[in-house]
């Protein structure tokens, strides 16, 4: 490495700034795994992310040992190999029974089956440069599928046209990865590291470009129909608080009157039917 820095300067500057975006990728996980540990429940989460990187990590590792002129990849992968695996532990511990039987099939085919016939046969079947060249175009696919499948994840936010499911900083560091590896490829004059590396640097701009037109998603037809109906909804209470506030007549009585002043209404009314009758009676005469 120590050759490889004062041949290579740049390239040597690129892998390490490649490592330290790579290490903050590998840690981006932990909130989540954190969570995990609290609820003591995988809430849904699929273990496969973990399993891929873990397989990943151990092809670059094999491939930077065969060619050593990208001696900077076993650093960082190899600290991928650990932190994966303390992810897939935690999620055998956390996850329901059938997810952890998942797991431990994708977990037994990949790293065990796949990774074990990729390096008996680069062992037994090829030799010298031959070796690196099979061996680095079996990355270069792996790794363009690795690149492929946030295409799903765009695919929803098009869809839904809610950025929920794709966090901005691990576009904007995964993007940076990119970047940084491909220049090291290039001035390593190794394409096998540089050519996945174009994918992921495209691909990386495109979630990013999406996050920036769906960040303030506008109201789907759906929001708008469901804002209608609740406004309906809170009109009608509003009609009927209305109605059982109406206002309706009232008779209006005097209150009782104290005994003071019945007794003299009484009298009153004593007085003028005594006058009538003496009125009627002088009449009469």
């Amino acid at each position: 490495m120590a050759v490889l820095s004062l041949e290579h300067p740049w390239a040597f500057a690129f892998g390490i700034l490649g490592n330290i975006i790579s290490f903050m990728v590998y840690l981006a996980p932990l909130p989540t795994f954190y969570r995990v540990y609290q609820k003591k429940s995988t809430e849904g989460f699929q273990s496969v992310p973990y399993v891929v990187a873990l397989f990943s990590s151990m092809l670059w590792i094999y491939y930077a040992f065969l060619n050593t002129s990208v001696s900077l990849l076993i650093t960082i992968n190899s600290f991928g190999c650990v932190i994966e695996t303390i992810y897939i532990v935690m999620y055998l511990i956390y996850a329901p029974k059938k997810a952890k039987i998942f797991t431990v099939k994708i977990l037994f085919l990949f790293n065990v089956v796949i990774f074990g016939l990729i390096l008996l046969l680069t062992l037994f079947l090829s030799a010298g440069d031959n070796r690196v060249r099979i061996l680095g175009w079996v990355c270069v696919a792996f790794s363009v599928s690795v690149f492929v499948a946030p295409l799903s994840v765009i695919r929803i936010v098009i869809r839904t046209q809610s950025v929920e499911f794709m966090p901005f900083f691990l576009s904007f560091f995964l993007t940076l990865s990119a970047v940084a590896w491909f220049f090291y490829g290039l001035l390593s004059k190794d394409k096998y590291v540089a050519l996945p590396n174009i994918l992921g640097f495209v691909f990386g701009v495109a979630q990013m470009v999406l996050y920036l037109i769906y960040r303030n998603p506008k109201p789907t037809i759906k929001e708008e129909c469901k804002d209608l109906e609740l406004g309906v909804a809170n009109l009608s209470k509003i009609s009927a608080t209305e109605k059982g506030s109406e206002v309706h007549p009232i008779d209006l009585k005097s209150p009782s009157l104290s005994s003071d002043e019945e007794a003299s209404e009484e009298e009153e009314q004593n007085n003028n039917d005594h006058e009538n009758k003496e009125g009627h009676e002088n009449i009469t005469v």
